[in-house]
Protein backbone atom coordinates (compact mmCIF):
# COMPACT_ATOMS: atom_id res chain seq x y z
CA UNK A 1 0.00 0.00 0.00
CA UNK A 2 1.56 3.14 -0.90
CA UNK A 3 1.61 5.93 1.55
CA UNK A 4 1.11 9.60 1.03
CA UNK A 5 3.91 11.97 0.94
CA UNK A 6 1.78 14.95 2.38
CA UNK A 7 -1.37 15.86 4.17
CA UNK A 8 -3.29 16.56 1.15
CA UNK A 9 -2.25 13.50 -0.65
CA UNK A 10 -3.75 11.93 1.80
CA UNK A 11 -7.68 13.66 2.04
CA UNK A 12 -7.81 12.52 -1.95
CA UNK A 13 -7.60 8.55 -0.40
CA UNK A 14 -10.57 7.35 0.82
CA UNK A 15 -9.69 7.57 4.46
CA UNK A 16 -9.30 11.61 3.49
CA UNK A 17 -12.58 12.38 1.51
CA UNK A 18 -14.34 10.62 4.50
CA UNK A 19 -12.95 12.53 7.50
CA UNK A 20 -12.81 15.97 4.89
CA UNK A 21 -16.34 15.91 4.27
CA UNK A 22 -17.11 15.87 7.87
CA UNK A 23 -14.79 18.28 8.82
CA UNK A 24 -15.83 20.41 5.96
CA UNK A 25 -18.98 20.58 7.37
CA UNK A 26 -18.13 21.84 10.61
CA UNK A 27 -16.22 24.21 9.82
CA UNK A 28 -18.89 25.51 6.70
CA UNK A 29 -21.36 25.55 10.54
CA UNK A 30 -19.07 27.87 12.20
CA UNK A 31 -17.64 30.08 10.70
CA UNK A 32 -20.96 31.68 9.07
CA UNK A 33 -21.80 33.52 12.41
CA UNK A 34 -18.14 34.74 13.51
CA UNK A 35 -18.25 38.55 12.51
CA UNK A 36 -15.45 40.66 11.83
CA UNK A 37 -12.68 42.13 9.52
CA UNK A 38 -9.64 39.41 9.36
CA UNK A 39 -9.82 35.96 9.20
CA UNK A 40 -6.75 33.43 8.74
CA UNK A 41 -6.72 30.18 7.48
CA UNK A 42 -3.19 28.17 8.08
CA UNK A 43 -2.12 24.72 6.10
CA UNK A 44 -4.34 23.08 3.56
CA UNK A 45 -4.75 26.19 1.06
CA UNK A 46 -6.40 23.26 -1.39
CA UNK A 47 -9.25 23.50 0.89
CA UNK A 48 -11.40 26.75 1.05
CA UNK A 49 -12.71 26.18 5.28
CA UNK A 50 -13.23 29.91 5.09
CA UNK A 51 -15.79 29.88 2.03
CA UNK A 52 -19.01 30.48 4.61
CA UNK A 53 -17.07 33.29 6.40
CA UNK A 54 -18.63 36.68 5.68
CA UNK A 55 -15.46 38.72 6.89
CA UNK A 56 -14.40 40.74 4.41
CA UNK A 57 -9.96 39.67 4.53
CA UNK A 58 -10.02 35.80 3.82
CA UNK A 59 -5.97 34.93 4.07
CA UNK A 60 -4.37 32.11 3.53
CA UNK A 61 -1.04 31.44 4.67
CA UNK A 62 1.23 28.75 5.80
CA UNK A 63 4.55 26.63 4.96
CA UNK A 64 3.36 25.27 2.11
CA UNK A 65 3.13 26.57 -1.61
CA UNK A 66 0.14 27.88 -2.48
CA UNK A 67 -1.06 30.10 0.44
CA UNK A 68 -1.01 33.62 -0.27
CA UNK A 69 1.36 34.27 2.94
CA UNK A 70 4.58 31.98 3.48
CA UNK A 71 5.23 31.72 7.20
CA UNK A 72 6.21 29.48 10.40
CA UNK A 73 3.32 28.42 11.76
CA UNK A 74 5.28 29.12 15.49
CA UNK A 75 6.31 33.13 14.26
CA UNK A 76 3.53 34.68 12.92
CA UNK A 77 4.56 37.80 11.18
CA UNK A 78 1.11 39.91 12.12
CA UNK A 79 0.83 42.97 14.77
CA UNK A 80 -1.07 41.98 18.15
CA UNK A 81 -4.86 41.72 17.90
CA UNK A 82 -5.60 42.02 14.45
CA UNK A 83 -7.33 38.93 13.53
CA UNK A 84 -10.69 38.10 14.16
CA UNK A 85 -10.91 34.39 13.32
CA UNK A 86 -8.12 31.99 12.86
CA UNK A 87 -8.36 28.16 11.61
CA UNK A 88 -5.93 25.59 12.29
CA UNK A 89 -7.08 22.44 10.41
CA UNK A 90 -4.78 20.05 11.21
CA UNK A 91 -1.63 21.90 12.05
CA UNK A 92 -0.57 21.32 15.63
CA UNK A 93 0.04 17.24 15.31
CA UNK A 94 2.35 18.01 12.56
CA UNK A 95 4.13 20.92 14.08
CA UNK A 96 7.95 20.22 16.06
CA UNK A 97 5.68 23.53 19.17
CA UNK A 98 2.24 22.87 18.59
CA UNK A 99 1.97 24.88 22.26
CA UNK A 100 4.06 27.34 20.82
CA UNK A 101 1.46 28.01 17.69
CA UNK A 102 -1.39 28.57 20.08
CA UNK A 103 1.04 31.55 21.75
CA UNK A 104 1.27 32.86 18.60
CA UNK A 105 -2.31 32.81 17.90
CA UNK A 106 -3.63 33.65 20.67
CA UNK A 107 -1.12 37.28 20.15
CA UNK A 108 -2.27 37.68 17.11
CA UNK A 109 -6.38 37.24 17.92
CA UNK A 110 -8.22 40.28 18.97
CA UNK A 111 -10.00 39.93 22.26
CA UNK A 112 -13.27 38.04 21.55
CA UNK A 113 -11.65 36.80 18.67
CA UNK A 114 -12.18 32.83 17.72
CA UNK A 115 -10.27 29.41 17.14
CA UNK A 116 -11.31 27.09 15.03
CA UNK A 117 -9.37 23.66 15.44
CA UNK A 118 -9.06 20.20 13.84
CA UNK A 119 -7.15 17.63 15.01
CA UNK A 120 -6.61 13.34 14.61
CA UNK A 121 -8.03 11.78 18.15
CA UNK A 122 -5.57 9.69 19.32
CA UNK A 123 -8.40 7.47 21.67
CA UNK A 124 -9.92 6.34 18.91
CA UNK A 125 -9.36 3.45 16.42
CA UNK A 126 -7.45 5.87 14.14
CA UNK A 127 -5.24 6.41 17.30
CA UNK A 128 -4.56 2.41 17.90
CA UNK A 129 -4.00 2.45 13.92
CA UNK A 130 -1.25 4.83 14.13
CA UNK A 131 0.13 3.32 17.49
CA UNK A 132 0.44 -0.56 16.51
CA UNK A 133 1.09 0.33 12.72
CA UNK A 134 3.42 1.87 10.58
CA UNK A 135 3.87 5.06 11.36
CA UNK A 136 5.33 6.17 7.42
CA UNK A 137 3.11 8.83 5.35
CA UNK A 138 0.05 11.22 6.77
CA UNK A 139 -1.39 11.18 8.98
CA UNK A 140 0.18 8.26 10.63
CA UNK A 141 3.52 10.36 11.05
CA UNK A 142 2.12 13.00 13.07
CA UNK A 143 1.66 13.35 16.70
CA UNK A 144 -1.56 12.69 17.35
CA UNK A 145 -2.87 15.40 20.37
CA UNK A 146 -5.43 14.18 22.96
CA UNK A 147 -8.80 16.14 23.66
CA UNK A 148 -8.05 16.84 27.19
CA UNK A 149 -4.25 17.93 26.66
CA UNK A 150 -5.76 21.18 23.96
CA UNK A 151 -8.00 21.68 26.32
CA UNK A 152 -5.55 22.69 29.27
CA UNK A 153 -2.97 24.78 26.54
CA UNK A 154 -6.19 26.54 25.35
CA UNK A 155 -7.60 27.06 29.30
CA UNK A 156 -3.55 28.22 30.27
CA UNK A 157 -3.67 30.82 27.43
CA UNK A 158 -7.12 32.28 28.33
CA UNK A 159 -9.72 30.52 25.54
CA UNK A 160 -12.74 29.58 26.52
CA UNK A 161 -14.30 26.16 24.52
CA UNK A 162 -17.90 27.28 23.26
CA UNK A 163 -18.30 24.36 20.71
CA UNK A 164 -17.14 20.98 19.58
CA UNK A 165 -17.88 17.91 18.15
CA UNK A 166 -15.99 14.27 17.39
CA UNK A 167 -16.61 12.13 13.87
CA UNK A 168 -15.28 9.43 12.15
CA UNK A 169 -15.91 6.62 14.06
CA UNK A 170 -15.61 3.69 11.17
CA UNK A 171 -12.34 2.47 11.22
CA UNK A 172 -9.83 3.80 9.02
CA UNK A 173 -10.16 1.50 6.38
CA UNK A 174 -8.03 2.04 2.62
CA UNK A 175 -10.48 -0.11 0.62
CA UNK A 176 -13.62 2.40 -0.25
CA UNK A 177 -15.95 -0.21 -0.35
CA UNK A 178 -15.38 -1.99 3.37
CA UNK A 179 -14.79 1.93 4.44
CA UNK A 180 -18.67 2.17 3.35
CA UNK A 181 -19.92 -0.47 5.09
CA UNK A 182 -19.05 1.01 8.66
CA UNK A 183 -20.87 4.47 8.02
CA UNK A 184 -23.90 3.07 10.61
CA UNK A 185 -20.96 4.11 13.05
CA UNK A 186 -21.09 7.83 12.46
CA UNK A 187 -24.84 7.96 14.32
CA UNK A 188 -24.16 5.42 16.82
CA UNK A 189 -20.89 6.79 17.71
CA UNK A 190 -21.90 10.20 18.29
CA UNK A 191 -24.85 8.76 20.60
CA UNK A 192 -23.18 5.46 22.49
CA UNK A 193 -19.21 6.59 21.73
CA UNK A 194 -19.13 10.36 21.65
CA UNK A 195 -15.38 10.86 22.33
CA UNK A 196 -13.97 8.30 20.31
CA UNK A 197 -14.61 9.71 16.77
CA UNK A 198 -11.02 9.53 14.79
CA UNK A 199 -10.79 13.35 14.86
CA UNK A 200 -12.64 16.43 16.14
CA UNK A 201 -13.22 20.15 15.85
CA UNK A 202 -13.25 22.34 18.44
CA UNK A 203 -14.26 26.29 18.57
CA UNK A 204 -12.72 28.57 21.56
CA UNK A 205 -13.17 32.42 22.10
CA UNK A 206 -10.05 34.26 23.54
CA UNK A 207 -11.64 35.58 26.57
CA UNK A 208 -9.89 38.80 28.09
CA UNK A 209 -10.96 40.21 31.61
CA UNK A 210 -12.48 43.07 31.57
CA UNK A 211 -11.67 46.27 33.50
CA UNK A 212 -12.85 48.15 35.69
CA UNK A 213 -12.66 51.69 36.35
CA UNK A 214 -12.36 52.76 39.97
CA UNK A 215 -13.66 56.75 39.99
CA UNK A 216 -12.06 58.75 42.96
CA UNK A 217 -14.33 59.86 45.78
CA UNK A 218 -14.37 63.47 45.70
CA UNK A 219 -14.45 65.99 48.13
CA UNK A 220 -17.40 68.14 47.65
CA UNK A 221 -16.32 71.01 49.52
CA UNK A 222 -12.96 71.23 48.03
CA UNK A 223 -14.45 70.78 44.27
CA UNK A 224 -16.93 73.79 45.47
CA UNK A 225 -13.71 76.16 46.49
CA UNK A 226 -12.20 74.93 43.19
CA UNK A 227 -15.02 75.50 41.43
CA UNK A 228 -17.35 78.47 42.94
CA UNK A 229 -18.81 79.34 39.54
CA UNK A 230 -20.37 76.36 38.67
CA UNK A 231 -22.88 75.93 41.76
CA UNK A 232 -23.92 79.30 40.94
CA UNK A 233 -24.34 78.48 37.00
CA UNK A 234 -26.10 75.11 37.71
CA UNK A 235 -28.96 77.67 39.59
CA UNK A 236 -28.56 79.88 36.57
CA UNK A 237 -29.97 77.05 34.75
CA UNK A 238 -32.18 75.57 36.89
CA UNK A 239 -34.00 79.05 37.27
CA UNK A 240 -34.27 80.04 33.49
CA UNK A 241 -35.65 76.50 32.85
CA UNK A 242 -38.38 76.87 35.65
CA UNK A 243 -39.09 80.48 33.82
CA UNK A 244 -39.65 78.50 30.62
CA UNK A 245 -41.24 76.09 31.45
CA UNK A 246 -44.10 78.31 33.57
Amino acid sequence: MSTANTLNDWFTTPQGLYLLAREQAFFDHAVIDIFGFNALQLGLPEHDFLRNSRMPLHVMAGEEAGVQVRLETDELPFECCTLDLVLLPHVLEFNAHPHQVLREVERVLMPEGHIIISGFNPRSLWGIRRAVGSRMGYPWCGNFIALTRLKDWLALLGFEVVAGRFACYAPPLANPGLLSRFHFMEPAGDRWWAVCGGAYCLQAIKRVPGMRLIKPKWNEGLVSKLLPAAPKLNREVSQRTETETQ
